[in-house]
């Protein structure tokens, strides 16, 4: 056990810290030892602080129940007894850029689920098969906060996760021009259908601050480093809807393209199915072993039967034709809370340890 590097989550509670917790039950490289939340869960044990509020459909791991719950606010203490964090904790984007900040400079790494410094110009924003090379930022970013072994890396939006995929895998046909509407499951609120019965049988056109962010991140993904800072790539131009619909797990993407060098349909599914990167090569313990499929049924994919490929860290695209408009079409699904948010998170932690930027303390 002593050689597993001692993990801390922030914001364990939650939904995203639930999911943390369940995704971390036996890993073979990291061990959850420190359980932080908001004062009023503080000095409670995990299940007591939990409550009723468990909402993963497997039960809540034996080895954390009995751990006392720390003050997230009390950050020397939390960070002095582990090499590493999550932070998945429910404040102001002011307040979490704050609290991220003070836990790297206790030099302990922080792996974020949250969007407050997916802009920060130093901070890298991944997802590990398409620009594990931003993490390269790092080093600037020690430099600013005056830290040895201390950053912040963060995962992207999980509205991104179904499309930003093939558009990375399809890079040498020069995409530039993109619309997507995204129809994005109850979970990425943080709910269920028992916590939010005005969603079943309901669409809802409107998730505060979604359309900007799936504008604008996957440019920020296919970006470079220039003089110690991410700047986004200009293309494709992306415009984007996005709708709650009742479904609890899985988001999925209609998507038109335009691409500048036109490529055969044959070309784009063989780019999907080909698309690898450093988590395979690496072989880390979360990622899967195909990133991408393509589904040839024209029904498919389906939230119930596709959500969970590849333990829910793949990606499953389907229905791609030519457009009357556009050049291409198609439909992408993704596990919101699992690639999406903390099996993303995780999958960095991964990489972060496999490139050296994570260490035993």
């Amino acid at each position: 056990m002593s050689e597993k590097l001692k993990v801390g989550i922030l914001g364990a509670t939650g939904m995203v810290g639930q999911r943390f917790i369940s995704l971390l039950e036996n890993h073979p490289w990291f061990e959850v030892v420190t359980l932080a939340a908001s004062p009023r869960s503080a000095g409670k044990t995990y299940e007591e602080a939990v409550g009723g509020r468990w909402k993963m459909t497997t039960p809540m791991p034996e080895a954390v129940k009995n751990i006392v719950v720390m003050n997230v606010n009390e950050v020397e203490k939390v960070a002095a007894g582990v090499d590493f964090v999550f932070s998945a904790v429910d404040m102001s984007k002011e307040e979490i850029r704050a609290i991220e900040e003070e836990y790297a400079k206790t030099e302990t790494p922080v792996v974020s689920n949250n969007s407050a410094h997916r802009w920060t110009p130093d901070v890298p924003m991944v997802i590990p098969e398409i620009n594990p090379e931003h993490f390269e930022v790092i080093e600037f970013q020690k430099k600013r906060l005056g830290t040895k072994r201390g950053f912040i890396a963060v995962k992207p939006n999980c509205s991104i996760q179904s499309y930003a995929p093939a558009l990375a895998a399809w890079k040498e046909f020069e995409p530039y021009e993109v619309v997507a509407t995204t129809y994005q499951a109850i979970s990425g609120a943080g709910k269920t259908f028992k916590d939010w019965p005005e969603m079943v049988e309901n669409i809802i056109p409107y998730i505060g601050g979604e359309e900007e962010k799936s504008e604008q991140e996957p440019l920020r993904i296919l970006g470079k480093i220039e003089n110690g800072v991410i700047v986004k790539a200009a293309e494709p131009k992306i415009t984007c809807q996005c709708i709650r619909v009742p479904v609890l797990n899985g988001h999925t993407a209609a998507v038109f393209v335009k691409f500048r060098k036109k490529p055969t349909k044959e070309q784009l599914i063989e780019k999907l199915e080909n698309f690898s990167g450093l988590p395979q090569e690496k072989e880390l313990p979360s990622a899967p072993k195909q990133f991408i499929r393509y589904m040839q049924e024209e029904n498919r994919p389906q939230v119930k039967a596709d959500v969970d490929y590849e333990n829910g860290m793949g990606v499953s695209i389907g229905r791609l034709r030519e457009d009357t408009v556009y050049d291409y079409k198609f439909v992408g699904l993704s596990h919101n809370t699992v690639r999406g948010a903390a099996g993303g998170a995780v999958l960095c932690a991964e990489a972060l340890k496999a490139l050296g930027y994570i260490t035993k303390k």
